[in-house]
């Protein structure tokens, strides 16, 4: 990619300029700023680095070299590989945020606030070296919260949760309960979360509709333009879909 290029994907311009991205900021950007360095100073190197503004205001990022897949999921995201890496990212990534006091974030903080929630992990903001998971990027939506909340949004990109005729999802409600399963124990969620799991997707789901239909109204061209592609109907259809699954899914979180 040349210096200066746009790069594809999300709601942001962010533009590329050698070992550096250009990104937007907000008024939630100060508490990214200060998780990121958090998580530096607690040794996890799978963040991009903040260096400060450029002069147009734009928050500068280190660029995280690597394949950032987009859906339909690529033979990559989808392979268990990643599933596993992805998993056991996001509880390194979990643990080192323990003791991050910024305040600021885009969203609410939820209770019982546990570690700083990503907020949106899932393969669009993953950078992957083949299968390997090896980067996390667009901190934007991160805020306090409970593992739970995090797990639930994650399980249900990279297991991934989707109802049948949801064309970014893939594989049967089978094999979709077993990879729940193995993120699970990959991550290490304890019995009492994964007796919540089916309720929190459903609920991370309505929450994540909720938050494009306000940023929709606040003006947000991309959420708008979301809204009107109906991609809202899909996330209802797909929460209904795992409630609807229940018994199967839980049968294998709970399973001995």
């Amino acid at each position: 990619m040349a210096d200066g290029e746009l790069m594809a994907g999300g709601v942001n311009q962010v533009e590329r300029r050698g070992d550096r991205v250009l990104r937007p900021t907000g008024p939630w950007s100060p508490a990214v700023h200060r998780l990121l360095a958090h998580l530096r100073a607690a040794g996890f190197t799978a963040a991009p680095r903040f260096h400060g503004l450029a002069e147009d205001g734009r928050e500068v990022l280190d660029f995280l070299p690597g394949d950032v897949p987009n859906y339909p999921a690529t033979p990559a995201s989808a392979s268990r590989t990643a599933l596993l890496d992805a998993a056991r990212l996001l509880r390194r990534y979990h643990d080192a945020t323990a003791g991050c006091t910024a305040e600021g974030w885009m969203l609410p903080a939820l209770e019982p606030v546990e570690v700083i929630c990503h907020g949106d992990y899932a393969p669009h903001n993953c950078v992957l070296d083949g299968e390997r998971v090896v980067g996390v990027i667009d901190f934007d939506t991160a805020h306090p919260g409970p593992r739970i909340w995090d797990v639930a949004h994650a399980v249900y990109r990279w297991a991934p949760t989707t109802a049948p005729d949801n064309a970014d999802g893939f594989g049967t409600p089978d094999e979709q309960a077993g990879r729940v399963r193995e993120f699970c124990d990959a991550y290490g969620l304890g019995r009492a979360d994964r007796a919540g799991l089916v309720d929190a997707i459903e609920a991370r789901l309505h929450a994540l509709v909720a938050h494009m239909r306000a940023e929709a109204a606040a003006g947000s061209a991309a959420f708008a333009s979301h809204l009107a592609d109906g991609h809202h109907l899909q996330y209802l259809a797909d929460a209904a879909y795992v409630v609807r699954e229940r018994a199967r899914f839980e049968a294998r979180l709970l399973a001995e």
